[in-house]
């Protein structure tokens, strides 16, 4: 839920199921032609000048309405006449302001490409899956927009996928096996495989990246048999799913908390698939806050499963952390990231709520597992040793001593440790390259600013993406000059690099990435890139902090 009220639902609601368009943007036709059909899109300009072709609001996948709510996506393989493709599609359903277009018809794709004469051969293809917990966000230019990105001489192509329970709902039988939303990103996937070349992109050189959400999905993605042979390099920011335990093999128990919300029977399977069939899709993603369970958490809810075989396509066949090891992968060279601060500004919204704060004290045993999304081995010991770790088990008071305690244990739990774990065993396993970074840089806006002073403090979850997209339903397109442009620029030049030549360092033609060589990362050198001022290499990111957890949940590396 937090990732709903506390960072993405500020950005839909202040949307409002759109952006007020750059003063200086050509409205010219653009058109592309691919094996699928005919696409008619906009021009655009980027924020240093340069031209571009936009086509959105592209479905890639039948409606998954009727019939096939709750089922897997059925790829739009043909299109009948010219598709118009000038506006943005809506967001999938989940809570909302009101005037937001939202509708369960959502399984679109926008492509931004620069004009036909600035493409002199097919350029490399970057694939964005937005952030949100499996439960909020878009693809939507509003909020993943490419004003940055295409002043270098790529393909850019941000996805829909399903949310909540119209995306991830298990039952973990035949009728609801899982992993929906996943399996939408495939079929987005297997659209751009096979329609990317009429808008200027290499097939053969897609570069798949995400966020949060969109970062765990990236990496399942390259254990998936489903996304063989689909992508080519990886980008992972700020989340992994090989993290304190195994996945399971059905949410059974969401799905009966979804029926319930809905005054659905909860007595067998097809008896809540068959209600919730009835429900419109606003109730169902309007429903979403009520399954909080303290305060705003856990922030994690729908998570991944491991599908059982019902004769069905399935995403996924096995543990993640089993599959690393065994290197049952498609392993491509891959960057993985976190930033600095990550969750920090949770523990404000405990501790300024002196409610929140005295029932997080009194009932500490029952309340951090929810919040810190332990699982239940060894919770009682995981817990206090927790407690003693981040907050030297002291009372929490609405003081900076806790704050910082807090929301350590916040971004360590939720983020931190499962990225650490996943670069670890990749860097290990994979027979691919792996780098490591992390975001530290704070520049004049962030997803979370001081209520009082309106200025950042910190380096916050997905604030890295403040200086890869245009983010223009929350902040000001960053301009040409400045240390935030220049940010832009390194940020850009890093995923340009990766994109072209599965490699982040600098080749001689970009003086922003000046004097930058970031290493590999190795299990006897675990160096890491600073994404800061200075773009600096460090080692052991937060390993100290992060003993504890390896205590608690070991595995062999």
């Amino acid at each position: 839920m937090l990732l709903v009220l506390g960072v993405v639902l500020a950005v839909i609601g202040q949307g409002l199921g759109g952006y007020v368009q750059a003063k200086n943007e050509a409205r010219d036709e653009a058109s592309a032609v691919t094996p699928s059909g005919q696409f008619k899109g906009i021009m655009d300009v980027t924020r240093r000048g340069r031209q571009f072709e936009s086509y959105r609001g592209i479905r890639y996948a039948e409606p998954p309405v009727g019939n096939l709510m709750f089922q897997p996506p059925k790829l739009m393989v043909k299109y009948d006449g010219v598709v118009n493709a000038t506006a943005e599609g809506p967001y999938c359903p989940q809570p909302t302001e009101p005037g937001t277009y939202v509708d369960e018809d959502c399984l679109t794709i926008n492509v931004h490409t620069p004009v036909k004469s600035a493409r002199s051969k097919p350029l490399p293809v970057i694939v964005y899956m937005h952030s949100g917990g499996f439960y909020a966000g878009s693809g939507r230019s509003d909020i993943a927009g490419p004003h940055y990105l295409l002043d270098r001489d790529v393909v850019l192509a941000t996805i829909n996928y399903r949310l909540g329970s119209l995306g991830f709902l298990s039952t973990g039988d035949e009728l609801a096996p899982g992993n929906n939303g996943f399996k939408d990103q495939v079929a987005a996937l297997r659209w751009v495989r096979d329609n990317i070349a009429g808008f200027g992109g290499d097939p053969h050189s897609v570069t798949i990246t995400g966020c949060s959400a969109g970062a765990s999905s990236v990496m399942l993605h390259m254990i998936s048999p489903m996304s063989e042979g689909l992508f080519h390099r990886a980008i992972s920011m700020s989340w992994s799913p090989v993290d304190k335990a195994p996945l399971r093999s059905d949410m059974n128990d969401l799905a009966v908390k979804q029926a319930r919300l809905l005054n659905c029977p909860t007595d067998s399977s097809k008896a809540i698939i068959d209600c919730l069939k009835t429900k419109s899709w606003k109730e169902l993603g309007d429903s979403l806050d009520s399954f909080a369970e303290f305060a705003y958490d856990p922030i994690g809810i729908w998570l991944p499963i491991i599908e059982k075989d019902f004769g069905q396509e399935r995403f996924l066949t096995m543990q993640p952390l089993d599959a690393i090891k065994e290197g049952k992968i498609h392993a491509v060279p891959y960057i993985i990231s976190q930033t600095k601060d990550e969750f920090f500004w949770k523990a404000y919204t405990i501790l300024e709520n002196s409610t929140l704060t005295n029932q997080m004290n009194e009932e500490w045993d029952r309340v951090a597992p929810i919040a810190f999304m332990l699982p239940t081995t060894n919770r009682n010991n995981a817990v206090r040793q927790l407690k003693q770790a981040y907050l030297h088990d002291k009372p929490l008071t609405n003081s900076t001593e806790s704050a910082d305690g807090l929301g350590k244990l916040y971004g360590d739990s939720v983020i931190g440790f499962s990225v650490h774990r996943l670069a670890n065993l990749m860097s290990r396993h994979s027979g691919q390259p792996v780098w490591y970074a992390e975001f530290d840089y704070t520049g004049n806006h962030s997803h979370y600013e001081n209520p009082v002073t309106k200025k950042p403090t910190g380096a916050a979850h997905h604030d890295d993406l403040i200086y890869i997209f245009s983010l223009r339903a929350v902040f000001p397109d960053i301009g040409r000059d400045g240390p935030d442009a220049e940010m832009v620029d390194r940020m850009t030049a890093l995923w340009y690099n990766m994109a072209r030549y599965g490699d982040p360092n600098p080749r001689g033609d970009q003086p922003e990435l000046k004097g930058v060589h970031w290493p590999r990362m190795t299990p006897q050198k675990r160096t890491y890139l600073s994404l800061d001022k200075t773009f600096s290499l460090r080692e052991n990111l937060k390993e100290d902090r992060f003993q504890v957890w390896e205590k608690l949940y070991p595995i062999s590396y």
